[in-house]
């Protein structure tokens, strides 16, 4: 009677399964692609709140769209940008902030004691504490993307 595996497992000596034919997913992250696009409607950060925390909430979204130079001034729209050695994760006290291997930063509430170490430690503005004062982290699922009716942002895959 042959080997086999239990839930997928691979028997002793046996080769991995692999899960996807052409390799390993790669890491998605956000980019503003055209930010002179932008006309200010705010569709992504109610997408994002929406889809992501179950709310219509500008303070719950994870990307922000703000003005520079006044009511004539030009939208600048503030994301994580998915950094490497993200200083968010660093300036957690309590690990709630995670940087997986594949760069990935992943937000543990139930670590997360609402310091607003990792809000001051995020040097473009991205990381801000919602409602509840947790921290509102964007995870590049491309909600905000889908929604934007001017192709201000896209998702683009990066090397783990």
């Amino acid at each position: 009677m042959p080997e086999t595996a239990i839930l997928d497992q691979p028997v002793s000596g046996a080769k991995p399964k692999e899960t996807d034919p052409h390799g390993p997913k790669k890491r998605r992250r956000l980019k503003v692609a055209h930010p002179e696009r932008c006309i200010g409607c705010l569709g992504c950060m109610f997408a994002c709140s929406r889809i992501r925390r179950g709310t219509v909430s500008l303070q719950d979204s994870a990307i922000k769209v703000q003005t520079r130079g006044g009511i004539e001034g030009d939208f600048v729209v503030v994301v994580c940008r998915g950094c490497e050695d993200a200083p968010c994760a660093r300036a957690c006290p309590t690990g709630a902030l995670e940087i997986k291997p594949n760069g990935r930063v992943v937000f543990h509430e139930d670590l997360c004691t609402s310091c607003g170490k990792c809000e001051e430690a995020c040097l473009i503005g991205a990381v801000t504490l919602g409602k509840e004062k947790k921290p509102i982290k964007c995870i590049h699922c491309g909600a905000c993307a889908a929604f934007c009716p001017h192709g201000v942002l896209e998702l683009e895959e990066v090397e783990s």
